[in-house]
């Protein structure tokens, strides 16, 4: 009776792990398939669907309209199906070098590529990626260079009145030796958490790569959550498998800058960093450019070097902060004190174009300098990546 069992087992795991090669010839589903002119093709297995689209950021954008405004969003393409039920798509033209991310959508409901098991999850989004080299891009890679550490690490903000969570990459060789670092605090954007610039930022790899190619000097990278009422990411907390969700309080209130110093007082305790303005550098992307904006005029001795990524300006009119009051005065401190770096980029198609548009008119008509980058395409990670290549050659010089 056993060896029926283990039989019966064995015939039914061969039959599961084998399905797909079997429609082949007994070979593999191959999706997403790079070409060697960096065309790609995409295949699913659906022989009993209607229809299969793909959806994806490699495809034209479509305007998407929300009560937070007009936003830029993925288009999708139809699949076609052939005689063994596998459903193909292939691009149009060749992909430029970039990390992409997609899915299928078969007959309305959207779903993961099963022959991918390369998947990143952009707050309550899950999608597919995969990265086309070459360039630019070849900073998202693993290389075979010497590697930096990616820690969590809780710390106690007193602030607050909680424990939370930060990312933290030291660089390679930091273990060794009593050599101190300088510091770059990077924050993320609205609905994101201390996951996302190491996970879709793709900042350690990006590090790695330019301090080995001499590019940038081997620094301490701090990414924090800047959800203030959030102890850690979504699941890494005790609030258990809670739903990731961008309707968080407290994070564009004033709370996370207020505490900010308590993040700055943990890393310059517990890790070897240069405990100065010289050697400490903010920036973030949206609304962690928002942050990074107020936290360096709020504690103007804090950070020499600031960066703002597509970055949210101004608060909303019904909140009500110390953070945000004396503006005009906050500023003109920051600036008489003369930082090395204030960076201000984004893309030309983004929703927060004008709303940049217009700060920097503020700074031009004070005499505020401030380096600008215009990159294309709006509020997407792929320009984000390239502000944070861009950004960190110019740290600590």
């Amino acid at each position: 009776m056993k060896r029926i069992y283990f039989f019966l087992i064995t015939f039914m795991l061969c039959t599961v792990g084998f399905a797909q090669q079997a429609l082949w010839g007994n070979s593999p589903i191959v999706s997403p398939d790079i070409h060697e002119d960096n065309t790609v093709t995409f295949r699913i297995n659906a022989p009993k669907a209607d229809k299969v689209q793909i959806t994806g950021d490699f495809l034209p954008t479509q305007k998407i309209k929300t009560q937070r405004g007009e936003y830029d969003a993925p288009g999708a393409a139809d699949l076609i199906k052939n005689d063994k039920g596998i459903w193909e798509y292939t691009t149009k033209n060749p992909l430029s070098p970039e990390l992409y991310s997609y899915s299928f959508i078969v007959d309305d409901m959207r779903t993961m590529d099963p022959a991918n098991v390369y998947m990143i999850r952009d707050v309550a989004t899950v999608t597919n990626v995969f990265l086309i080299g070459g360039g630019r891009a070849d900073l998202y890679k693993v290389n075979k260079v010497a590697h930096g550490n990616v820690s969590k690490v809780w710390y106690n903000s007193p602030t607050l009145g909680i424990d939370r969570r930060m990312t933290v990459y030291t660089p390679a060789g930091y273990e060794v030796g009593n050599k101190k670092y300088p510091v770059f605090y990077l924050l993320h954007g609205m609905g994101g958490d201390e996951d996302a610039w190491s996970e879709l930022g793709r900042s350690a790899q990006i590090l790695d790569n330019l301090i080995a190619q001499g590019k940038a000097k081997p620094m301490i990278l701090v990414m924090t959550n800047g959800n203030a009422s959030q102890e850690a990411a979504p699941g890494e907390s005790s609030l258990g498998f809670k739903s990731p969700s961008m309707q968080l309080p407290k994070t564009m209130d004033g709370s996370f800058e207020e505490s900010f110093p308590d993040v700055v007082n943990y890393i310059d305790k517990n890790y070897r960093t240069i405990k100065s303005k010289q050697g400490r550098a903010i920036a973030g992307l949206s609304m962690g450019g928002y942050h990074s904006l107020h936290i360096s005029k709020q504690y103007p001795d804090m950070f020499n070097y600031v960066g703002l990524f597509s970055a949210a300006i101004m608060p909303n009119n019904n909140v009500k902060s110390a953070i945000y009051e004396n503006f005009d005065e906050k500023i003109k401190t920051q600036f008489n004190k003369k930082p090395a770096l204030y960076w201000i980029a984004i893309g030309n198609k983004d929703f927060l174009y004008k709303a940049n548009k217009d700060y920097r008119d503020y700074l031009d008509k004070n005499g505020y300098k401030y380096t600008y980058y215009e990159s294309e395409d709006g509020h997407i990670w792929k320009n984000w990546r390239i502000y944070l290549t861009e950004f960190v050659p110019m740290l600590f010089q």
